[in-house]
């Protein structure tokens, strides 16, 4: 049977040549418009991440997806007009570089299939960019004092920018505008983290070590205080400083802990107000869904 079809069809293209029959082939259409949207906050980059299944539901019509990207603003929970093309890929996932930190983008990816229609697109997702560093080390206060505290952003020129010297500042432990200071418990030779400027409050992540950084996605809406907290390998804390009627979020994880000092990972949102920090990949992501209007 497999070759008598194979046949008929053959014929069939041969009586078609001989007939001079030329209609073009009919196209397929466009393809799906990608089903969901998510993205992971990095420094001066947004990782994004979306469901497969333009390729999956016609892979033989697929060729690309391409990556859209336009301002947005957090205030009226809207997209701007000015989209302009990210780049393409035939995966469906992208890094959007070279962003500016604590500036909101929105993003919305199409597939293009291989006659070259565009699809719909998917749902607008927005996400912000933030600085982060690994692996800094601060004494404990009577220990090093000068290197016993530490702040996450130090905006010096007021331009609500993290730009060079202003990030990820270890410096003396005695001063009041740091976001914490670094302490050693006497008795029992514990780390702890204890919040120095009037306007700082933190908070445990949560009651489970975190896998990485990355796993802390948005910092909570409540729930601070002005206690100390013991610095634990591991787990996650999350900062919340107000400071001229605005609040700046940040986050760490320890990743060691001696009776000398601390060593942890950091990252901090520039943008006022603005809680994303990060998150690993999805589910869940950074960022949120846009609804169209």
């Amino acid at each position: 049977m497999r070759f008598s079809t194979r046949y008929l069809l053959l014929a069939g293209s041969l009586g078609a040549v001989a007939c001079q029959t030329n209609t073009a082939p009919n196209s397929v259409g466009p393809l799906e418009a990608p089903a969901s949207l998510s993205s992971i906050s990095l420094d001066s980059a947004i990782h994004l991440d979306w469901a497969d299944n333009a390729y999956q539901s016609d892979p033989s019509h697929f060729s690309i997806y391409r990556v859209y990207s336009a301002s947005y603003d957090l205030d009226r929970v809207s997209c701007g007009s000015d989209w302009v093309v990210e780049g393409t890929t035939v995966a469906h996932e992208f890094l959007a570089a070279q962003l500016p930190n604590g500036v909101p983008r929105c993003f919305a990816i199409s597939a293009i299939s291989t006659d070259g229609l565009e699809s719909d697109w998917s749902p607008r997702w927005q996400d912000t960019p933030r600085p982060d560093a690994r692996n800094v080390l601060v004494w404990a206060f009577g220990v090093n004092t000068p290197q016993s505290g530490f702040r996450f952003w130090l905006d010096g020129n007021a331009n609500g920018y993290g730009d060079a010297g202003e990030l990820g500042l270890v410096q003396d432990g005695n001063r009041s505008d740091i976001d914490f200071s670094v302490y050693v418990d006497p008795a029992d030779s514990s780390v702890w983290l204890a919040p120095k400027f009037t306007g700082d409050s933190l908070q445990l992540y949560q009651s489970t070590p975190v896998a990485d950084l990355t796993s802390i996605d948005f910092a909570p809406a409540t729930g601070y205080g002005r206690d100390t907290i013991q610095a634990v390998p591991g787990y996650g804390y999350v900062f919340q400083r107000n400071e001229a009627a605005a609040y700046h979020y940040a986050a760490l994880r320890v990743t060691a802990v001696s009776r000398q000092y601390v060593i942890f990972d950091w990252s901090v949102q520039t943008d006022p107000g603005n809680p994303e920090l990060v998150v690993p990949r999805r589910p869940p992501s950074t960022g949120q869904m846009v609804v169209s209007r």
